[in-house]
């Protein structure tokens, strides 16, 4: 498997950098893993207050919702492969 590279940043069309797609986790997490870097007692939380501040209590219910969605979704599929 090839080893990724630090440094440059993918960037779009008007050089700024690309961020993950809203809705995918990968922004909370980062959130997250700052906020725990930063020495938060409770790291989830901070992300949650964060993104709820942005985006509005609906949207964030609705970005969870799909969240929780997809991992169902992908244990049910790692279920049916193992054949259980």
């Amino acid at each position: 498997m090839a080893k990724r590279r630090k440094g440059k940043k993918a960037l779009d069309l008007y050089g700024k950098a690309k961020s993950s797609p809203l809705g995918s986790g990968k922004r909370f997490a980062a959130v997250e893993a700052e906020a725990a870097a930063g020495g938060a007692t409770n790291p989830s939380a901070v992300a949650a207050a964060a993104g709820r501040k942005k985006y509005g209590a609906a949207r964030m219910a609705q970005m969870a919702a799909a969240g929780r969605r997809r991992s169902y979704d992908a244990m049910r599929r790692k279920e049916s492969r193992a054949g259980g």
